[in-house]
């Protein structure tokens, strides 16, 4: 990896991305989190940039280009594509349609989107039809490979 795009890169125990950061070995973008949020979304979506007032006279706004809009200051922001994307869902056909539990629906389903490949971790897996079309999040066009976590998990609930 040599570059973090996030909203907080800090935890208690980063000892090794803030090693490798002072280091210079690899590059922190900060960006508010729904211009993270939406950054992918325009990058599954096609979208090429949009404009966004977040950020606008701090220094997460140095070097990006401004536009003003109706007497408003608006930073461009650009799509993040994704070559990977690694996602936790709840439930997942055979096919690759996922439902998702509680925040895993947050970012997961716009990162399937935004990513060239998709790997969701699933708590189970269920045969193709099981799954009401109603509630699927994401769509198995997005899902390229799933790893069915069902055994590991239901070994760690029974001891």
């Amino acid at each position: 990896m040599r570059k973090v795009i996030c909203s907080f890169p800090r935890q208690s125990d980063s000892r090794v991305f803030d090693g490798l950061y002072r280091e210079g070995e690899i590059e922190l973008q900060l960006v508010p989190q729904g211009n993270l949020a939406e950054r992918l979304r325009a990058a599954g979506a096609g979208i090429g940039a949009f404009f966004c007032p977040t950020g606008v006279g701090t220094p997460l706004a140095e070097g990006k280009e401004t536009r003003e809009i109706d007497g408003r200051t608006y930073l461009v922001e650009y799509p993040i594509k994704g070559d990977v994307a690694l996602i936790g869902a709840y439930i997942a056909d055979r096919m690759g349609n996922l439902t998702y539990r509680k925040t895993a629906r947050n970012f997961g389903p716009v990162m399937a989107t935004a990513a060239t490949t998709t790997i969701a971790e699933v708590r189970y897996v269920v045969k193709t039809g099981r799954i009401d079309p109603e509630t699927v999040i994401t769509p198995s066009i997005f899902v390229d490979r799933i790893v069915d976590i069902s055994a590991a998990t239901d070994k760690k609930s029974a001891s």
